[in-house]
């Protein structure tokens, strides 16, 4: 094997570059948009408008403004069957594409929860109601969970074959994870991965009758904190064989350099109270990368605000990193599910490109059985080489992903 080929390997297998991102969500749309939330620490956070919640105890969620999104990525006389999920997901692909350069994905994998479920929800009210199901074909077509993902495939003129991860919460991460996989093994030079979800009545009053949503602000790890706010959004990122990116000259937005799953079987929706299933996942991360805790510079935690998830996570982050620098970006933007842990993921690479770490908001008092580094209410400056983002799903599905700021 040639020395400089020999060179782009890393112990585990072939280095894995980030050659582009995109990301719709709350906190805007784009990179620049994200960013500028993320720096002003901005809480984007508000009353749910899209359908009726005067029955719950939670009022709000983190929302995409429709008329913006349906502006960005009218696709032709076929827009009107699109899913807000599928609108989403075209506009974080197509900011992807536009920085990766000449970049054909051979694979796609990404994560979702709920899929095509509002026009689902559409088609029951329609039966329920005895009205017309003159739009049933349309509804039943794009109701499917992997079909937001094909059409925007199509509206970015690119044809991979499609793999859909729902593991529930932490769905993205595993996408993320499954795709550096494909391309740490050689089997793949390059994977668009990410994941979507928009805000669907019922999964959000599912949540309420869980009394998992707060009727009061999101705040996670605080001693305070109540419950998580639902949000939406989409993020994908193009992953690529680090060597042929650098051959092509393509601008290296980041490395993903490790990956680790679990499951600790606990309960159906609560973590296992030791805080074992988090951290197995993150040990693993550290050994798929080859690195000790001690070389993580910052964590982009799941951090719901929901008192068990956050004192196991909490719990897992002190016993295996020690002092380390903490946020959860959810009291900003709500969770979003599937797309959670790929929003994440684009957040973790403006924290390592910007050197900066992400505000934890609606911080006022630090849980004392934590005793977490918390970056609280503002971000701040700081020097980032190695970030590692959680996302932990009910059922107790656990995973993470380790980003590293390229040498390049």
């Amino acid at each position: 094997m040639p020395a400089s080929v020999a060179n782009m390997k890393g112990k585990k297998g072939t280095r894995v570059a980030v050659v582009g991102a995109g990301v719709v969500s709350p906190l805007g749309f784009g990179l620049t948009e994200t960013l500028q939330a993320l720096k002003t620490a901005r809480d984007c956070i508000s009353p749910v408008t899209r359908f009726d919640v005067t029955r719950c105890r939670c009022k709000t969620a983190g929302q995409i403004p429709d008329e913006r999104l349906a502006a960005l990525t009218r696709a032709g006389p076929r827009a009107k069957r699109l899913h807000r999920a599928a609108q989403m997901t075209i506009a974080a692909m197509r900011e992807a594409f536009a920085i990766s350069g000449e970049f054909q994905p051979e694979l796609s994998v990404f994560g979702t929860t709920s899929g095509g479920m509002t026009f689902g929800e559409q088609y029951y009210r329609s039966l329920q109601s005895g009205g017309t199901l003159h739009h049933a074909p349309s509804l039943i077509a794009n109701y499917p969970p992997q079909k937001p993902l094909i059409d925007a495939q199509e509206a970015c003129g690119i044809s991979a074959p499609c793999q859909v991860i729902a593991n529930a919460c932490a769905s993205g991460t595993n996408a993320i994870g499954h795709a550096f996989h494909c391309i740490r093994s050689g089997r793949y030079q390059r994977v668009l991965t990410g994941g979507y979800d928009a805000i669907s009545e019922l999964v959000f009053v599912g949540f309420d009758s869980l009394q998992a949503s707060t009727p009061d602000r999101c705040r996670p790890f605080d001693r305070a904190r109540t419950g998580l706010v639902l949000g939406e959004g989409a993020a994908v990122l193009a992953l690529e064989n680090f060597e042929q990116a650098r051959a092509r000259g393509a601008q290296i937005l980041a490395e993903v350099v490790g990956y680790g799953i679990s499951t600790d079987n606990h309960h159906l929706t609560q973590p296992n109270p030791t805080g074992v299933g988090p951290l197995d996942a993150m040990q693993s991360a550290l050994d798929s990368a080859d690195l000790q805790a001690r070389a993580v510079d910052y964590i982009n935690a799941h951090g719901t605000a929901t008192p068990f998830n956050d004192a196991a996570e909490g719990k897992a982050i002190s016993e295996l990193f020690g002092a380390v620098p903490v946020s959860s970006t959810k009291g900003m933007m709500g969770h979003s599910l599937g797309a959670a842990g790929a929003i994440e993921a684009v957040i973790s690479i403006l924290a390592l490109r910007e050197q900066i770490l992400p505000p934890n908001i609606n911080f006022e008092n630090g849980d004392p059985n934590l005793g977490l580094e918390i970056v609280a209410n503002e971000s701040r400056p700081a020097s980032v080489r190695t970030v590692l983002s959680n996302s932990f799903g009910f059922g107790g599905t656990n995973a993470s992903v380790i980003l590293q700021a390229s040498p390049e």
